[in-house]
């Protein structure tokens, strides 16, 4: 009597269970690269520096400044001072424009009285009087070019002496070393040279206000220019 002993090994190999998928390994290795590679990105990024300025603001003799229909007062606006920051970003260094902002603090525009202001070749009566608040002053200016854009927007404060006082008159516009034209006002500047003098105007729509008399003396709703000459100096701080 014979027996026979059958093997208990499967029929088949079983290389399959103690081999990895092929996927895995790629996966791993994909991985590893892309890691590699953003290390190697993030090390040739350099953040961007930013130059800092100081600018200098002042106005000089023979400016204008013009209301609705009347003839354009000659205005002397020497002594008016102003002083600002400027910063660019050297990212940005091919565009030649440096935006700044003057400190409201520090600006200072005369006012019109009959000492800094003619109408008509004669002095303004020595009661009259026209305070200039200034509310913002910002914008840019381009060093290579010359060009130069405020936005600017102030309060004008009328007055006669203790007898009346008008509610402010705000006025807004953008101060350019362009043209600026509107439909009844218009004047043309001229950009930064050398020495940084330059000529700033503006025309702006002057909005009524809670005051019979100036809205009727005025004819507000109309609008209003500011010619003004000016130094502006510029100088890094960086």
């Amino acid at each position: 009597m014979s027996c026979k002993i059958n093997s208990l090994s499967p029929p088949f190999p079983c290389n399959l269970c103690t081999k990895k998928p092929k996927f895995r390994r790629s996966a791993v290795f994909f991985s590893f690269s892309s890691e590699k590679q953003q290390k190697s990105i993030a090390k040739n990024i350099e953040p961007p520096t930013t130059e800092a300025y100081t600018v200098s603001f002042k106005t000089e003799k023979g400016c204008k400044l013009g209301i609705s229909r009347y003839p354009d007062f000659e205005y002397d606006a020497e002594g008016g001072i102003g002083t600002g920051v400027g910063a660019k970003v050297s990212e940005n260094s091919a565009n030649n424009d440096l935006p700044v902002s003057f400190d409201l603090e520090t600006l200072y525009i005369p006012p019109l009285t009959s000492s800094t202001t003619k109408f008509l070749g004669l002095p303004l009566p020595p009661f009259f009087k026209i305070d200039i608040v200034p509310e913002a002053f910002q914008g840019s200016i381009n060093q290579e070019s010359g060009q130069v854009d405020l936005e600017f927007t102030a309060k004008f404060l009328f007055s006669a002496g203790s007898l009346y006082k008008a509610p402010p008159l705000l006025v807004k516009t953008v101060l350019t070393s362009e043209e600026s034209k509107g439909i009844v006002k218009s004047g043309r500047g001229k950009r930064l040279d050398k020495e940084g003098k330059c000529r700033l105007v503006g025309v702006a729509t002057v909005d009524p206000i809670d005051d019979f008399l100036m809205n009727s003396f005025l004819s507000l709703p109309t609008e209003c220019l500011a010619d003004l000459k000016a130094i502006i100096s510029i100088s890094s701080t960086s």
